[in-house]
């Protein structure tokens, strides 16, 4: 899937009354898409407090600094460091604080010390106003491209005119075509024939990579999840 190739995601919070409420409910999509994108893998989060020019008043600091501190503790719950989380909030109708930063709230955008987003993570401090910041603030993990071939199959296809395609994501490790590869537990051996990543072909596949590849002489049936 593409969460499980991301290496950050952006959780969209809508800031009006009632709708954040909702989203962070016991069954809420908020609540919802945190775990799945920290289940499947992406350690690095940021949030952005939207439809912050609907709130009463518009761009209410209250509001703003209420879903921080309920969204802090959720986060938290579900595995993620609050502190290398940036929050900032925005209004995607608008345009505020999304590439420039607005001047309809200037307790955040200001220079007062609670101005602007903060993020504390292994590699250092880093702040900001607006989410073009927050993005470019990412940081790319690690490609372990020096260590053996490791890749949990997500699922097995037969397609014709192909043959057997096994899709996952490389984790460590690099898969190229004449490369062979042993599939665990069944222990089978075979050739990897080619690679493809979103329907294109690659010369190789690196960690991080959603690939589909197709083998030699195996069927489905001897290599499933």
């Amino acid at each position: 899937t593409g969460t499980s190739q991301a290496d950050c995601a952006i959780l969209i919070i809508a800031a009006g009354t009632g709708e954040f409420e909702a989203g962070i409910s016991k069954d809420g999509q908020t609540r919802e898409h945190a775990l799945l994108a920290y289940t499947l893998g992406v350690k690095q989060l940021i949030v952005a407090i939207n439809k912050m020019d609907t709130t009463s008043p518009p761009w209410s600091e209250g509001r703003y600094r209420e879903i921080v501190k309920e969204t802090t503790i959720f986060i938290k719950k579900v595995g993620f460091n609050p502190k290398a989380v940036p929050f900032v909030p925005i209004s995607g109708f608008n345009g505020d604080n999304m590439i420039e930063a607005s001047t309809n709230c200037a307790w955040y955008t200001g220079t007062g010390k609670d101005a602007g987003w903060f993020k504390e993570t292994k590699a250092g401090k880093s702040t900001g106003k607006t989410l073009l910041e927050a993005i470019d603030a990412i940081e790319e993990p690690s490609r372990p491209t020096d260590k053996p071939l490791r890749l949990p199959l997500q699922d097995v296809y037969k397609i014709g005119g192909i043959g057997t395609v096994p899709v996952g994501r490389v984790e460590t490790g690099i898969i190229k075509a004449g490369m062979v590869v042993t599939f665990a537990p069944a222990g089978v051996t075979t050739e990897v024939k080619s690679v493809e990543m979103h329907h294109e072909m690659l010369v190789e596949g690196v960690p991080g990579d959603n690939v589909g590849f197709n083998v030699k002489n195996v069927s489905v049936k001897e290599i499933r999840r």
